[in-house]
């Protein structure tokens, strides 16, 4: 009995301290994690003074103000876009704040853009996906090229992202694109739109699409698809090919699924 005791008692000792241990261990993590997220974040915020810093002194015609020279949320995003690379970062800045001028970003309106979005070809969804993510929502078989000056659906893309990106909640920073290719044909294709869309989403909206659906893409579609897939480069990753049933069952709740998917 004496000997069963004494074994409790060394066993019981054993468990206390190597839980003392662990939970020391994960303290020390926990304290080292923290300060590991504190000095990203300090080293973070000094290569955003460092960008603007060189802006205000090498590139002194570009705007200030939101999605200025000076805006630092957009800096530090296209620093984490450009792996912190402070020259890269800059060129990829200078060349999308300057777009955002020239294409008149900023007095985009539904007015401005009303023939397009009349065609119903693309639209930014009411309600969130169930990863709560905006969601852009094209019908690319409605896209008629030469219907309209293609500045006009220039206009209507740059639109939609913005709204989209506008509707973004807390903690979330990228959106989900969903190409329904039911009914495409090849009088909807459109290199030249693809062009268009593939240098925004590369040089002025970097890392803010999520995933891209490609929703029961025809035979004819495949072609397409790999001639333009090289050009996107990394960007080919985020697609995805489902049917319009994966929508429904892992997008969307009854409540928030598009009319359009709705059987």
């Amino acid at each position: 009995m004496s000997i069963r005791f004494s074994s409790t008692l060394i066993a019981a000792s054993v468990n206390f301290k190597s839980s003392k241990n662990l939970n020391s261990n994960r303290s020390r993590n926990c304290r080292f994690s923290v300060r590991s997220c504190v000095s990203e974040s300090h080293h973070a915020h000094k290569l955003v003074l460092e960008v603007k810093e060189r802006l205000a002194k090498d590139c002194t015609s570009l705007p200030l103000g939101k999605y200025g020279r000076d805006d630092e949320d957009m800096i530090l995003w296209f620093l984490k876009d450009r792996r912190f690379s402070v020259d890269e970062a800059i060129g990829k800045l200078t060349k999308a704040i300057k777009w955002r001028h020239e294409f008149k970003v900023d007095e985009l309106s539904e007015d401005s853009i009303k023939a397009a979005t009349d065609t119903g070809k693309a639209y930014v969804h009411g309600f969130l996906d169930v990863k709560g993510r905006p969601v852009v929502i094209v019908a690319p078989a409605k896209h008629i090229p030469g219907l309209l000056d293609p500045i006009e659906d220039e206009k209507l893309c740059v639109f939609l992202l913005e709204k989209a990106l506008s509707k973004l909640p807390a903690g979330q920073h990228k959106i989900l694109g969903i190409f329904d290719l039911r009914g495409f044909g090849s009088q909807n294709a459109d290199l030249k739109f693809l062009t268009f869309l593939f240098d925004v989403f590369y040089y002025y909206y970097p890392s803010r699409l999520d995933e891209v659906l490609f929703v029961d893409a025809p035979f004819i579609f495949q072609p397409i698809w790999q001639f333009t897939k090289p050009l996107v480069k990394q960007y080919a990753s985020l697609v995805k090919f489902c049917s319009a049933e994966t929508v429904r069952k892992e997008y969307f709740t009854e409540e928030t699924l598009p009319s359009n998917f709705r059987s």
